[in-house]
C-alpha cells in the first residue's frame, strides 16, 4: 500500500492539479488514475538516464505551473484556460477545443450557418443534434480539435484507441561523438514539446528553438513568465520556412542535431523535404509528439492538452449534477512533455538513432489506467482552504505553484547567426 505522500490522491492534492479541477464554486476533485504519480515516475527515469541530480528537477507540481503563472483556477464547465468544453451529443458527450483564431473562424463551416452568433453557443446547439462520432469526425475534417470521451454511454475504455501500426521502433545509425553535450533542435510549440526541451536543457543539452516569422510559438503571446520558465537558456532561431533558403537552413541545422524535437503532423514536415527516418539513419534521436501518433487512422487529427486528455478518459464527474468536467490544466500536455523527455533520454543513452513516437493520448491513457484515488471526502475549512480526508489520513489541497524562471527567453531570431553558423 502506498504511503500517504505517494498515494495518487495525496500527490494530486499536493501538486496543484486538484485545485484546478472542478467548478469554481464547488469542491476540488480527484482524477481517474494517477497523473501526478505518472509525472513522478517519468522524472525519476529521466534522472537515472541523464545522471542528473533529481533535486534539480521539478516534481509533479509542474502540472499546475502554467495556471500558477497565469493566475487561472478551476472554472468548469470550461477548462482552466477557457478554450475547451465537454458538449452533449445525441448519444453521449464529446470534447471540443476552440483554442486558436482559426478554430473560431471555422465554426460557421462546422455548424453550417454563415452567421451562427456566439461560437460556443452555436457549437453546443449543433452538437446536441448530432451523433458523437459524426460530430467528432466532421470537426476533425475541418481541423478543429474534438474527441470522443471513452467510458461514457456504453463506450469501452479503448473504443477510440489509437490503432497505430505495430511496426518495430525505427532504429538508426550510431550517434556521432562530438565531445559536446547533445544538440537539441526544438521545432515544437506550446507546452508538451517545450517542456521536454526544458528538461533536456536542465540535463545539460544545448537547445535551439526554431520558429518561423509568420507562425511563432503561440505561447509567446501568453504568460511571459511561463514562456521564460520553459525557454530561458535556449537559443532562438527564426527561419522563413516558406522560402527555399529557410528550408535549406533548417535542413543544415537538423543535420547537426543529436535530437530533433517536433510536434507536427508527419506530412507537414515531409512537404518541406524533412524526413525523420533520414535523420535517424544518421544517428539522431527524433522525438515526435502528436495528439494520436504518427501512424493509424487518426495520425492527421489535431489535438490540444484538454481535448486529448478527455479522449483518454481523464475527466471528472460533477458531484452535484453528474456532468463530465475537464481535469487539471491541459493535462495531456505536461504529462506528455515529461514522458517525451524520459523517452528521449533513454534513446540518447542507447547511443544510436531512434524515432521516438510519442502520442499524447497514449501517455494520458497510461496515466489514467494506473490505480487511482480511493474513497475520500473533500471538506471546506473555516479559513477557506480545502482538506481531503480518507480513512487513514488528512491532507490539504494545495494551490498551484511554479518555479522561478532562470532568466528570460531569447527574443525571436536572436541567435540566428550563432546557431546557423557556429554550432558544432
Amino acid at each position: 500500500m502506498p504511503t500517504t505522500a505517494e498515494s495518487p490522491l495525496a500527490a494530486w492534492a499536493a501538486c496543484g492539479g486538484m485545485a484546478l479541477t472542478g467548478r469554481a464554486d464547488g469542491p476540488p476533485l480527484a482524477p481517474p488514475g494517477d497523473p501526478a504519480g505518472a509525472v513522478r515516475r517519468a522524472l525519476a527515469a529521466f534522472a537515472t538516464d541523464t545522471g542528473l541530480d533529481p533535486t534539480r528537477l521539478p516534481g509533479p507540481e509542474l502540472l499546475g505551473e502554467r495556471a500558477a503563472l497565469t493566475g487561472f483556477g478551476r472554472r468548469a464547465p470550461w477548462s482552466v484556460g477557457g478554450a475547451f468544453r465537454i458538449l452533449s451529443c445525441v448519444d453521449g458527450p464529446i470534447g471540443v477545443s476552440l483554442a486558436r483564431p482559426t478554430d473560431l473562424e471555422l465554426v460557421p463551416a462546422l455548424v453550417e450557418d454563415g452567421d451562427p452568433g456566439e461560437p460556443w453557443a452555436a457549437v453546443a446547439a449543433w452538437a446536441a443534434g448530432e451523433r458523437a462520432a459524426d460530430a467528432v469526425q466532421r470537426a476533425q475534417l475541418l481541423g478543429i480539435p474534438a474527441a470522443l470521451i471513452p467510458g461514457t454511454s456504453g463506450r469501452a475504455k479503448d473504443e477510440q484507441a489509437t490503432h497505430r501500426s505495430l511496426r518495430p521502433a525505427v532504429t538508426g545509425g550510431p550517434r556521432r561523438d562530438t565531445g559536446l553535450p547533445p544538440l537539441v533542435v526544438d521545432l515544437s510549440a506550446l507546452w508538451a514539446g517545450p517542456l521536454c526541451a526544458h528538461l533536456l536543457g536542465l540535463a545539460g543539452a544545448r537547445v535551439v528553438k526554431v520558429e518561423s516569422p509568420d507562425r511563432p510559438d503561440g505561447a509567446r503571446s501568453g504568460s511571459s513568465a511561463f514562456y521564460d520558465l520553459l525557454h530561458a537558456g535556449h537559443a532562438s532561431v527564426c527561419l522563413d520556412l516558406a522560402s527555399p533558403q529557410g528550408r535549406d537552413a533548417l535542413l543544415r541545422l537538423i543535420e547537426r542535431a543529436d535530437v530533433v524535437l517536433e510536434s507536427s503532423r508527419p506530412r507537414a514536415l515531409r512537404g518541406m523535404g524533412i524526413v525523420a527516418e533520414e535523420a535517424v539513419a544518421r544517428g539522431a534521436v527524433w522525438t515526435s509528439i502528436t495528439a494520436y501518433g504518427r501512424t493509424g487512422p487518426w495520425s492527421e487529427w489535431v489535438g490540444f492538452g484538454d481535448d486529448v486528455a478527455a479522449a483518454a478518459g481523464l475527466v471528472v464527474h460533477d458531484p452535484a449534477t453528474g456532468a463530465l468536467l475537464p481535469c487539471g490544466d491541459a493535462l495531456a500536455d505536461p504529462l506528455t512533455g515529461v514522458a517525451a523527455a524520459a523517452a528521449t533520454a533513454a534513446a540518447l543513452r542507447e547511443g544510436h538513432g531512434r524515432l521516438v513516437d510519442v502520442a499524447m493520448r497514449e501517455v494520458a491513457l497510461a496515466a489514467g489506467a494506473a490505480p487511482g484515488p480511493g474513497p475520500h471526502t473533500v471538506c471546506l475549512l473555516p479559513d477557506g482552504t480545502w482538506q481531503v480526508e480518507t480513512d487513514h489520513a488528512r491532507f490539504p489541497v494545495r494551490a498551484p505553484r511554479a518555479r522561478t524562471p532562470h532568466g528570460r527567453a531569447r527574443h525571436l531570431g536572436a541567435d540566428n547567426a550563432a546557431s546557423l553558423g557556429d554550432v558544432a
